[in-house]
């Protein structure tokens, strides 16, 4: 297997089969030292089961069809990343436009609120403090480079 890149090939086959949609796009992708292949993806409309299955048996006849483990020694997981994972591409955080969010800061702070906008560079929160009838309502704007990450919060 010298010269050959399993991680490399594995995003490669990914990106191309993933390119073939419009709204569905890969998040992360690893491999253990024991080759446990984790692929995560996302879509804009969110990621269904039966499209990830579709490129989990794709991708897994790839892998044994192009020889990546000569031994046949992997075993192959394609998901979302979960609810509960932080954002981690720009593309994520324009599809959760209007959920709320928690946003840690690479101080350590932490921003919960409304996820209003996402440009190139930063995003705007809408941040609510105190009680429902005293609430006081603040808009953040907050640069990429400023957030440690964020994440999704579940509201009922």
């Amino acid at each position: 297997m010298s010269g050959i890149n399993p991680l490399k090939k594995i995003e490669d086959f990914v990106a191309g089969i993933t390119s073939q949609s419009e709204t569905v796009f890969p998040v992360e992708i690893k491999i253990s030292p024991a080759n446990d292949i984790k692929v995560f993806l996302d879509a804009d409309d969110g990621i269904t089961i039966e499209k990830c299955t579709s490129i989990n048996k794709a991708l897994y006849k790839y892998i044994e069809e192009s020889e990546l483990f000569p031994d046949g020694n992997f075993s192959l997981e394609v998901s979302s990343p979960g609810i509960d994972e932080p954002l981690k591409l720009h593309r994520q955080y324009k599809k959760n436009i209007g959920r709320k969010v928690e946003v840690v800061m690479n101080d350590g702070t932490r921003i919960e609120g409304k996820l209003l906008k996402v440009s190139d560079d930063e995003i705007v929160i809408e941040e609510k403090t105190g009680k429902a009838n005293k609430a006081t309502i603040k808009t953040i704007t907050i640069l990429f480079n400023q957030i440690k990450q964020t994440k999704v919060l579940i509201t009922f």
